[in-house]
This record gives C-alpha cells, sequence and structure tokens, in this order.
C-alpha cells in the first residue's frame, strides 16, 4: 500500500498509472475508520481495478472548533485497517495542501443545503462540498463511494457533480449498523455507557412512528435533544444528541 501525503507527488503518481489501470475508486474519510468505512472500501475494491482512499479529518465542515479538536482519530490504527483489507493508496494530506488558497474559493449551495443539518450547523456543507470537490479532481475517480447514513450529504455531493459536469460516478452504499441498529459512526465513540444504550431508540423510533412529529415527540421523551425529523423523498431523517454526541440517521418510509 503507498502513502502520500504530498498532492503533488499523488498527482505524479496518479497520471503515470492512468489510463492504463482499468478503473479507480475512491472513497473520501475523515479518520476513525469503522466497519461502516470498510463497506464502502470494499465495495471499491470489488467493482475497481485499484482503490485509493483519503484520510482527512476537514476542518472546514465543524462549526464548532471544540467539536474538530475532539473528534477521534488513529492514522496508524486506520493506514493498518486499510492496508489489511487490500487498499492500493491511501491519501495523507495536511491541511495546508487541501486549502492552500486558505479556503478563498469554496462551493456553496443555497437550497437543500440550508435545510436539516444545514439548519443547525452554518456552513458545514460548504466545507464538507469544497473538499469533496478538491478530493475528486485531486484523485480524478472513476467511482467514489459514500454512505447512505449521511443522506443529505450524499444527495448534495450527486447533485454538485452533476452541476459541475464532473467525470465521476458517485456510489451510494448502505448504511451499516451495530446489532441494536445504531447506524455505525466515528462519533459513537464520545458516548458514555447509558447514551449508548439509549441510542439505539434513533433508529427503532424512526423505523416505528407513524410520522415525523410522532418520531421526534418519542425521541424527546426518550432524553433525545432532537435538532429535527422530517419526511422528504420517501425518507424519513433525523438528527439529534445526547449529551456531546450529534447523531443522524434516516429511514426508508
Amino acid at each position: 500500500m503507498k502513502i502520500f501525503t504530498s498532492t503533488d507527488e499523488w498527482r505524479e503518481f496518479r497520471d503515470s498509472c492512468w489510463p492504463q489501470a482499468d478503473s479507480l475508486g475512491f472513497v473520501a474519510t475523515m479518520g476513525a475508520l469503522h466497519p461502516g468505512h470498510l463497506s464502502l472500501v470494499r465495495a471499491s475494491l470489488k467493482n475497481n481495478a485499484f482503490t485509493t482512499v483519503s484520510v482527512f479529518t476537514n476542518p472546514k465542515q465543524f462549526d464548532d472548533v471544540q467539536e474538530f479538536e475532539n473528534y477521534p482519530g488513529d492514522v496508524q490504527a486506520d493506514l493498518l485497517c486499510l492496508e489489511q483489507v487490500g487498499v492500493d493508496a491511501v491519501l495523507l494530506p495536511a491541511t495546508t495542501q487541501i486549502y492552500a488558497d486558505d479556503y478563498r474559493f469554496r462551493v456553496s449551495e443555497n437550497d437543500f443545503s440550508q435545510r436539516l443539518c444545514g439548519a443547525h450547523r452554518k456552513g458545514h456543507f460548504d466545507g464538507v462540498l469544497t473538499v469533496v470537490m478538491r478530493l475528486l479532481n485531486l484523485v480524478r475517480p472513476d467511482n467514489a463511494y459514500f454512505g447512505e447514513k449521511d443522506f443529505q450529504q450524499l444527495q448534495l455531493i450527486r447533485e454538485m457533480v452533476a452541476a459541475f459536469f464532473m467525470p465521476v460516478n458517485i456510489v451510494a452504499c448502505p448504511t451499516i449498523r451495530e446489532a441494536d441498529g445504531l447506524a455505525m459512526s466515528s462519533r459513537n465513540q464520545g458516548m458514555d455507557s447509558a447514551e449508548r444504550e439509549t441510542a439505539a431508540f434513533l433508529h427503532t423510533l424512526l423505523k416505528e412512528s407513524k410520522s415525523a412529529a410522532e418520531a421526534a415527540l418519542r425521541l424527546g421523551r426518550k432524553g433525545f435533544t432532537v435538532d429535527y425529523v422530517e419526511d422528504i423523498a420517501g425518507r424519513r431523517l433525523a438528527a439529534a444528541r445526547l449529551g456531546n454526541t450529534r447523531l443522524i440517521d434516516n429511514v426508508v418510509i
């Protein structure tokens, strides 16, 4: 497995390998890898000749500096995990390389990104879309894999790629869950045992409730601080907090 900390070295390598290789798959992560991330990686490995993964905790998508500083991560553990599953290359860029312009240029969407998570996290999707565009332009994959757990993010990335005529196929992958139904997330590490036990009700109540309003009410009774529960285009999407941990999930309705 090749590891690149220099974007220039990656681009030189990228140019030397293609178009010889059949296809290039890409998975963008912020580290603290778990089986959900690895499901994306395995999908790429299965369907592409070459797979690249980025590990970059993007500061521009956090509206809370403390949340960014507390985001979990163990780069060496992540690299070992990626090597074990057979990833071909890993990008470990520094913030100064991804944002050499000091974030003067960014991608903004002025409709769907202002709803749901965007209504509660100022500038979040500007940061997400900007870093994804930069990484896609850097890697230039044929296929890029994103999880359905972050459904709003997935939709915005799909629409951004279409709007800017970017030559990449965005592949949606199913949410990977714990045995009790909790969607796997790096943020789950921030919960204590009592919060973790309660967290499983997020998925359960989204499925069982007859309406978004009922789900929000029942989540509140269980101790969640609800940011939103909304039914959009055949899905029920929600974000809620337990202590300092913000959880998101969605189910088909």
